[in-house]
């Protein structure tokens, strides 16, 4: 039989991954796998274990949202194993799986793992961390990791949103020195998206034939803070209309990004908010991990 390790969070938002765990494992173990599941304890828990057994395993799936399948793929990569993965989206707002368009239901998912094929994506490797699909900077990441996860559950996407905007009175701009590739750019940003994804962090979205995530580059989007109400409306038509050619945005794709500030700034990763960094290197990780999905 071919190993599966199935790595679950059980708290994942409404917990409801959590009702169709007999039938997931009935899945897999009809499909041929003997599955060493694991349950995960806190944060950390699933990178450590799938770092662990992954070597051992033919795939390795995870349950939970994007912080799970963040875990999941930084344990991978660590470990060295080139195990695809399996991802059942059972979190709030799963951005990661929403931009491949993952099944929604949860035993549907589980079928798509075992009936499907594995492609290739790419991965962030962020200081000694890494990423499915977004490292960010300034207003509105705090809102992703600060959030209770009762309210996530209760709202969703709208969740990231009311959060942000409670931001909005307090807003002030990190002064950031970007190494983009070859570019430089240099300026007070509001908003700073190292991405490979169509859907960052629940608020911003960005065009699907604008995103290729297996194309070894990155996405970046950065938002200067608007002076005006004129400037203002501007940004914001420019966001909603998905038109990136406002003077407050400068949007771009790059393999390798330098991030560099004055002082050490918060960053969070695929929501989860990671160390204070000054000077970071941002690669991107070409084909570094497979995915089961249906074509």
């Amino acid at each position: 039989m071919k190993k599966m390790l199935f790595v679950m969070n059980p708290f994942a938002g409404t917990r409801r991954a959590n009702r169709h765990l007999v039938g997931i494992l009935s899945i897999f173990n009809r499909a041929g796998y003997q599955v060493t599941a694991h349950m995960t304890a806190g944060p950390g828990d699933a990178a450590q274990i799938v770092e662990k057994l992954a070597p051992e395993m033919d795939v390795v799936t995870c349950c939970g949202g994007d912080g799970t399948f963040n875990e999941t793929v930084t344990g991978l990569m660590r470990s060295g194993a080139k195990a695809p993965i399996g991802y059942i989206p059972a979190g709030s707002t799963n951005d990661f799986a929403t931009s491949l368009h993952l099944p929604t239901r949860i035993l549907d998912a589980a079928r798509a793992i075992v009936e499907g094929k594995a492609f290739l994506y790419d991965v962030g490797s962020f200081a000694d961390r890494y990423f499915s699909y977004v490292a960010s900077f300034g207003a509105f990441t705090k809102a992703s990791y600060a959030t209770p996860q009762n309210v996530k559950n209760a709202l969703g996407h709208a969740a990231y949103v009311l959060s942000g905007i409670q931001e909005i009175t307090q807003l002030h701009t990190t002064h950031m020195r970007l190494e983009l590739d070859e570019e430089m750019i240099e300026d007070d940003f509001l908003f700073g998206a190292i991405s490979n994804s169509t859907s960052v962090g629940g608020v911003l979205t960005l065009r699907p034939d604008l995103v290729d995530m297996a194309d070894g580059q990155f996405e970046v989007l950065l938002i200067r803070k608007p002076h005006t109400l004129a400037e203002l409306t501007e940004c914001i038509h420019a966001l909603q209309t998905q038109q990136y050619n406002c003077r407050m945005i400068t949007f771009r794709s790059a393999s390798k990004v330098h991030a560099m500030s004055a002082e050490p700034i918060v960053w969070t990763l695929d929501g989860e908010r990671a160390d204070e960094q000054q000077d970071t290197i941002i690669q991107n990780c070409h084909h570094a991990i497979s995915l089961l999905q249906k074509g």
